[in-house]
């Protein structure tokens, strides 16, 4: 049986279902030898040849006793993951400490990160978009274009226009369901100075963080959580509504470390206080871990501690309860995203690449 010269390529056959044998391809009996054809040979004689032939192909490719295999049967190993590269590509406790997060500052050499986002994917084209909803081919639906009957946004559409997620689309004024996927969400990490708010409008025109941005052309940056006005560090930001909402919302529990360096060092008593929990005027509050890193400037003592919510001015307040006054406050982590290693005071990096932000932290 001949091929059909005028038979359609339906594309390449799937795979076999599980416990279902793999269907043969179709070959064209003119391209195969008479020696590949079933029958054209003596019965069983086909077989040995073929049992025969296997059998020298696989000693000849399996590595003879003492020698080396060939590069074609060399399984290359997978390169090795390294655990620890991002918590170096991030500030740790240890460099807040040591001065090296306010040394970078002034360290011509730190590379800085670029302040311009990756640019989007490019929305698709009303015509290509209409002819998959089936109204037509694409030609036609470039005619129904031209003729006027196609609008985005109450606006009549033009040739080689592009919609993106959101768009009203009508044909003959009657409204369309197209389905456009939503951009994935953006996500930057901005280390937020002291003297800075975060607010789009403040009353009393204070500097915002909002300010230093770069610009959106859809939609607007939500902040994720808050610090206050003299407390810096990691402070994150998503084109995401829903996922701003995902990585504040208590259930969730993500954690937030901080850098405090606070008058006094605390007592045992103290300490066992804060881990269990101090009463403030909104309700109980209680630190997941407290470390003790030493002594800072004069009587100053540094510490790290984790938190898994964010209420207003919380962690200065936990202190306070105790008798220690915070002279300074810094954010190095929120769940997962670290305070990236470089990202100087005023600056913002977009993390592309993120997987989970809802994942177990980096360190606990």
């Amino acid at each position: 049986m001949h091929s059909n010269p005028d038979a359609i390529d339906t594309g390449p056959v799937p795979d076999a279902q599980a416990g279902q044998p793999a269907a043969a391809p179709l070959v064209d009996p003119q391209d195969v030898s008479q020696a590949e054809v079933p029958g054209s040979e003596q019965p069983g004689r086909g077989r040995r040849r073929s049992r025969r032939s296997r059998e020298r192909s696989e000693v000849a490719a399996s590595p003879q006793e003492g020698q080396a295999p060939s590069p074609q049967t060399r399984r290359e190993r997978p390169p090795r993951r390294d655990p620890d590269r991002a918590l170096r590509a991030a500030y740790q406790f240890e460099d807040v400490v040591a001065g090296q997060i306010d040394a970078d500052e002034q360290d011509p050499m730190v590379e800085l990160p670029k302040r311009v986002l990756t640019p989007q994917p490019e929305s698709p084209k009303l015509h290509k978009v209409l002819a998959q909803a089936g109204l037509g081919s694409r030609l036609e639906m470039e005619q129904l274009i031209l003729e006027g009957r196609i609008s985005v946004n109450n606006e009549p559409a033009h040739i080689g226009q592009r919609i993106q997620f959101g768009d009203a689309v009508k044909v003959n004024g009657k409204p369309l369901r197209v389905r456009i996927a939503p951009p994935p969400p953006r996500v930057i990490a901005y280390h937020k100075p002291a003297g800075e708010v975060v607010t789009h409008d403040d009353p009393q025109n204070r500097p915002t963080v909002f300010r230093k941005l770069p610009k959106l052309f859809q939609g607007k940056w939500q902040s994720v959580g808050r610090l206050d006005l003299n407390t810096e560090g990691l402070l994150l930001f998503t084109s995401s509504g829903e996922l701003a909402n995902k990585l504040m919302h208590p259930r969730f529990g993500l954690e937030r470390e901080y850098a405090v360096r606070v008058l006094g060092a605390l007592s045992l008593e103290e300490k066992q206080r804060l881990l269990e929990g101090v009463a403030l005027d909104d309700g109980m509050a209680q630190f997941g871990a407290i470390e003790e890193a030493g002594g800072g400037e004069g009587v100053n003592c540094w510490y790290r501690v984790t938190i898994a919510e964010g209420r207003n001015r919380e962690v200065r307040r936990m202190f306070e309860a105790v008798g220690h006054a915070v002279s300074r406050l810094i954010r190095i982590r929120y769940g997962a995203f670290m305070l990236p290693r470089g990202l100087r005071r005023g600056a913002y990096v977009e993390l592309d690449g993120w997987s989970n932000p809802l994942s177990p932290s980096i360190r606990s």
